[in-house]
């Protein structure tokens, strides 16, 4: 199966496994220390195997946005060389083609060393990831690089078992499935709507999306409060707020709420904001220019409408894309900084009172990509789950994540799955194959 994939740009906007929290100090010590200026070794477009301008000879900058200084330029693609990769894909996958023949087990050892490959080059890796979008390093090397060598590493293990059943039909007859490859497929990061649209236009085919979230967070006034305060602040201003399913409505039963919002805007406040490559830094710049006042549109709109803004809410710094730490108390439902996806370090805190009704509230979204409950009491925590209209449930935990277990959204928040078994349903169709079975000798 060909699949084009950008590993490494898709899962920039997924957050670290929560795990990360406790032990980040320690295992960021064992991180090398980066080299903030790394050399641009590649800044054409990949096409079977090889690299070209484009065919356009067009560029566009990739801009630093710690600085706003242009890194370098790259070549920037269109229809002429989408369908250069579409024609060298097609002669890959035609029948009996190298790749066609190529033993399954071997295709998993493909990716096996690619998954080496980038870990030998992780930390360089790291630098780049950095440099283009203002991840901190230190997450950039613990966390994305991670996700993505064991995200190959588990797909290599499935290589060579994506194998049907036979079925037991009626009559003198023996029925088989093959899991056989779809074909070329592509993937684009933005405009999952667009790419819906076009799709319903253009013979059937077949789209998955993972799209935006504004994913509830319900602190239930019996959860710990230490942890649930932490992972609420881990949920929604990991990777400068930029996570499709960052935790963005914070609801807090009202008993706690005060309590609850005194120790978020402490933490706010001692959040570390500054050079991605210093390992102090816990926040660096927002992704663009683009997004950057995208944001502080909406903070302005939220202060606007009535929402009580409780810390930041401005630039950070003098040059670059940096927001400070915002936290809103005093969030209704209907206003915008509760309704649409901000994706920026912006944090939003409703308060309620009953489960039934948070349930309610938490639900009436147009989006159903994620969310989480904290409670100390299992009962509360099976009811909530079960109840949200939600992609994925985290319970007294936040934004874990595994090779292994597939994610995705309900409503607007897209269709099909990523990761997992089910990540493979996608990228194949199930054939049925019928033999008729003599019943004498001839």
């Amino acid at each position: 199966m060909l699949r084009a994939a950008a590993l490494g740009s898709r899962l920039w906007g997924r957050a670290a496994p929560a795990q990360l929290g406790s032990r980040f100090s320690a295992a960021a010590s064992a991180v090398p220390a980066p080299n903030p200026r790394p050399e641009v070794a590649y800044n054409k477009i990949f096409i079977n195997n090889e690299w070209h301008d484009a065919v356009s000879k067009k560029t566009f900058p990739s801009v630093n946005p710690a600085t706003g200084e242009v890194i370098c330029q790259v070549a920037e693609g269109d229809k002429a060389d989408v369908d250069k990769a579409v024609q060298a894909a097609k002669a890959a996958f035609q029948l009996g083609s190298p790749w066609r023949r190529m033993d399954a087990s071997h295709r998993g050892k493909l990716l096996l060393r690619l998954a080496d490959l980038i870990e030998r080059d992780r930390a360089y890796l790291a630098e780049l990831e950095t440099l283009d979008n203002g991840k901190p390093y230190s997450i950039a090397y613990l966390v994305d690089l991670d996700m993505v060598t064991k995200c190959i590493r588990y797909y290599a293990g499935w290589a060579d078992k994506c194998h049907g059943k036979t079925i037991p039909v009626d009559g003198d007859f023996f029925s088989y499935t093959r899991h056989e490859p779809v074909g070329i497929c592509g993937q684009i990061i933005p405009v999952g709507h667009l790419i819906q649209k076009a799709a319903a236009e253009s013979n059937l085919k077949r789209v998955t999306l993972e799209l935006g979230g504004k994913s509830p967070n319900i602190i239930m006034s019996d959860a710990d409060m230490d942890w649930a305060v932490e992972q609420a602040h881990f949920a929604l201003f990991f990777n400068q707020g930029q996570c499709c399913c960052a935790g963005s409505r914070t609801y807090v039963q009202e008993d706690v709420y005060h309590e609850f919002v005194e120790r978020s805007i402490e933490r706010a406040k001692s959040r570390v904001v500054g050079n991605p490559f210093d390992s102090q830094t816990e926040q660096g710049p927002q992704v663009d220019e683009e997004q950057f006042k995208k944001i502080l549109g909406y903070i302005s709109t939220g202060k606007q409408e009535g929402a009580k803004l409780l810390c930041g809410g401005n630039p950070a710094a003098d040059r670059g894309y940096f927001i400070q730490p915002t936290i809103f108390g005093d969030v209704q439902d209907n206003m915008t900084i509760a309704t649409e996806e901000i994706f920026g370090p912006v944090m939003q805190i409703l308060k309620f009172k009953t489960i039934e009704e948070v349930i309610e509230r938490a639900n009436n979204s147009k989006y159903g990509l994620a969310a989480a409950v904290f409670t100390k009491d299992l009962d509360k925590a099976n009811y909530v789950s079960q109840a949200l209209r939600a992609g994925t449930v985290w319970i007294n935990c936040y934004d874990v994540f595994g090779a292994q277990a597939p994610f995705g959204g309900y409503k607007a928040s897209g269709n099909g799955r990523e990761l997992g078994e089910y990540g493979l349903e996608a990228y194949t169709e199930v054939k049925t194959v019928t033999i008729k079975v003599p019943q004498k000798n001839s």
